[in-house]
Order: C-alpha cells, then structure tokens, then sequence
C-alpha cells in the first residue's frame, strides 16, 4: 500500500496560482487528490494550474476568493462542497512579505494587509475547514509559515509577526482538534526560488549574499516545500501534529558560526 496515496481526497490550496502554491496543487493532484485551486486576482494563472493537471488526468478546479474577507471565504467553503465536496486538506499557502518599510516609518494600512492575508486568511479558511473535518473526524491543515518564524527580517516586522503568530495559531488548533482525528503541521520554507524573489537570485551578487546564509548554499525550490506538504498530508505522517517541518537548506543552523563565534 502507498502511504502517500491521496486518492479520494478533497484539498484546498489557497494562493495555488503561482509560486509555492502552484507546486504544492500540482504535487497533491499527481499524488490522487482532488485539488481545489484557489487565487485572489490572476484566474488565468489559476485556469493553467488547473488545465496543467487536467492534463495530466488529474482533477481540479479553480476558486476565487479574498482570504481576508471571511464572508468570501465562506462563499468559497460552499462552492468546493458543491462541486468537488468536503474539504479534507488544508493548505494555507496565500501569503505577502508586504512592503519594506522600518516601524515608525511605514504606513499602518501596509501592515494592517499583510497580517489580514498571511494570518486572518489561513484562520478564516481553518475555521470553515474543522467545521467540515469534524464531521468526519479525520482531516490535515496544513499552515505555510517561515524560517521568519525564528529569524527577524529589517523591514519587514508584518510579515514576520504574521508567520509566528500563524505557527502559534498551528500548535492551538493542532491542541483543540487532536482528539478530533485533525492534524494541523506548518511547513516553514527558507529561501525558496520563486516568481516574488526573482530579483534576488537573479542577481549574482545578491544571491552569493543569499548563498552565505544558507548551510547547503543554494536557496531551494518550491517542489521542495510542495514534497513537505506531500509528506504531512499523507498517511506517512499520521502521527505527526502541532509540529513545524522546516524546509530551508540549514539557514536555521546559522552557517555563519561553522568557522568561529
């Protein structure tokens, strides 16, 4: 028997129209889910997800909705029951580093958006989420977080205040539903190659920056995160809950201290 077989299940993925989120769909189709495409604005990057799938004789269908708006959200929950049914696999995936700004010099309205996207939105999609997994007792959220969790980033105070407090917001739920046959993991990515990064790792002195800061010394890829997900959403991690997979090529490990304190 495979393990990682995720046939007759349906997932969620939200912000699957590109970047980490698209390889995740597309890891969890190939593995036998029925996958739930989610996007906020590019349908058409949403509708080649799906047809990249279709292609290859899975199922999907795309879904749009503002994660930050719970009644959008609710809408979403209703139409994927309708069409696909219940939802089985989380995966909060939709997320923005924001703008770059320093506290005191930002606008309240900048950080106000990151915090309602990359923590509101995986709790609004959660909620609607164990109200189904509940029913059946058995379900995986899945809560797509940082090396930003442990790591401070200049500038970037929203994004990384909403990453710790949705690893928080793993390990409640993980404690409110274990007994419900719910497991609730975060993935925390590290330097991942994406569209958003593109600039970094397209110049070569930014990325030999990049490249120190990583043990292994290259950034990974998102069918590196996207195998992660794989792995806690199948039965091969069914002992697994309120707990973070790291995915960061050893920047946790502050390679900088190999030679020396």
């Amino acid at each position: 028997m495979n393990n990682m077989d995720l046939t007759g299940r349906i997932a969620l993925v939200t912000g699957a129209s590109g970047g980490i989120g698209k390889a995740i769909a597309i890891t969890l189709a190939s593995a036998g889910a029925a996958v739930a495409v989610h996007y906020g604005r590019n349908q058409t990057a949403a509708d080649e997800v799906v047809s990249e799938i279709t292609e290859n004789k899975g199922k999907a269908k795309a879904f749009s909705a503002d994660v930050s708006d719970p009644d959008a959200v609710q809408k979403m929950f209703l139409e994927i029951d309708s069409s696909l049914g219940s939802v089985d696999i989380l995966v909060n995936s939709a997320g923005i580093d924001g703008v770059r700004s320093l506290l005191g010099e930002d606008r309240i309205e900048d950080w106000k958006r990151v915090i309602s996207i990359n923590l509101y939105g995986p709790y609004f999609c959660s909620r609607m989420a164990v109200q189904r997994m509940e029913k059946k007792r058995s379900g995986v959220i899945i809560n797509i977080t940082s090396d930003h969790v442990d790591i401070p980033w200049e500038g970037y105070s929203a994004y990384c205040s909403s990453k710790a407090g949705l690893d928080m917001l793993t390990k409640t739920l993980a404690q409110e539903t274990a007994d419900k046959g719910i497991r609730v993991i975060s993935i925390a990515p590290g330097a991942i190659k994406t569209g958003i990064n593109k600039s970094v790792w397209e110049d070569p002195e930014m990325l030999r920056d990049l490249d120190k800061k990583i043990a292994m010394g290259v950034p990974g890829d998102a069918q590196d995160v996207a195998n992660a997900v794989l792995f806690a959403a199948s039965d091969m991690a069914k002992y697994m809950t309120g707990t973070t997979i790291v995915v960061d090529g050893g920047m946790l490990i502050y390679p900088d201290f190999r030679h020396g304190g």
